[in-house]
């Protein structure tokens, strides 16, 4: 079919296409021939070519239009922050060795390496002051264990041997120095060094010395500190409360200590020495027991 004019039918529409813009002239001017596109008017500069930063990207058919699928982000998983606690591996604490040193020219160094110490003596004999100036003036770091502060972690039901020596105080020593063997094998594991003090008695190896050595190891080192007896008695007569214990008590724990002299065992005699000259003498012993540890 043909308009009455004989101008050609613009092509058919078809979904999908928009007409041409010339085909829409000569529509609706019957008769008009078509001729060239009128110049656009002025406008801003052209689009950069596609492929181009900053082009833009030309309008599809609005029904035909598909839609641009875009990738979803890359989510990747970011790991939680770690926590400041709970998180430390500590390594389990196992029998302690022997303290081994590097050969060297002169002495060994007890203030520098880490050690497992033993302090023994009688009630009065300055074992926990010393023990505790020693472990605050290393240098390295040093724990204090005191054997009387864990006995009295029992509040109720306490078993105090002044009041009788009995089976439940007897258990009671023996859970202390257990956990007191326990702790410092802890420590020992994770690179501090520990001092225990007990009055340990040279008549009774296996509950004394012996247990000490099954509950920390052939590496403890024991230094034996016995003053005499005078001064013994002066300074427990400075005590108060259970620590406190009577002269005849004092005096026969002490000539019990006295045994200890021919052991092997270094012996500290701090008659006359205070505390910061009997800690700088446990470091002379236990440098000799380092190089030539002593058969106990």
């Amino acid at each position: 079919m043909q308009h009455a004019v004989g101008g050609p039918l613009p092509p058919p529409h078809h979904a999908g296409h928009q007409p041409a813009t010339g085909w829409l002239s000569a529509a609706h001017h019957p008769g008009a021939h078509p001729g060239p596109a009128p110049a656009p008017p002025p406008g801003p500069a052209p689009a950069p070519p596609p492929g181009f930063a900053g082009a833009p990207v030309p309008p599809g058919p609005p029904h035909t239009q598909v839609p641009q699928h875009h990738a979803p982000p890359q989510h990747v998983p970011v790991p939680p922050a770690p926590d400041t606690t709970g998180h430390v591996q500590l390594p389990p604490g196992g029998p302690v060795p022997m303290p081994s040193t590097p050969p060297a020219v002169g002495p060994a160094d007890a203030t520098s390496t880490t050690l497992a110490v033993l302090l023994i003596g009688p009630a009065g004999a300055g074992k926990t002051s010393v023990a505790k100036y020693w472990a605050d003036h290393r240098r390295v770091p040093t724990a204090h264990i005191s054997l009387d502060d864990v006995r009295e972690w029992v509040r109720s039901g306490f078993a105090d041997p002044q009041s009788g020596w009995n089976d439940h105080s007897e258990a009671q020593y023996r859970l202390a120095r257990r956990t007191c063997g326990f702790a410092a094998r802890n420590f020992l594991a994770n690179g501090i060094s520990c001092i225990l003090d007990d009055a340990v008695f040279p008549d009774r190896p296996v509950v004394g010395l012996g247990g000490w050595k099954r509950h920390v190891g052939p590496g403890l080192l024991p230094v034996v500190l016995l003053p005499g007896l005078e001064i013994v008695l002066e300074r427990n007569a400075e005590r108060s409360g259970n620590r406190r214990l009577t002269d005849e008590e004092v005096a026969r724990i002490h000539g019990r200590m006295a045994g200890w002299y021919g052991s092997g065992l270094p012996i500290i005699d701090n008659s006359q020495l205070d505390v910061p000259a009997t800690a700088r003498v446990l470091d002379e012993v236990l440098a000799r027991s380092i190089a030539s540890p002593p058969q106990w």
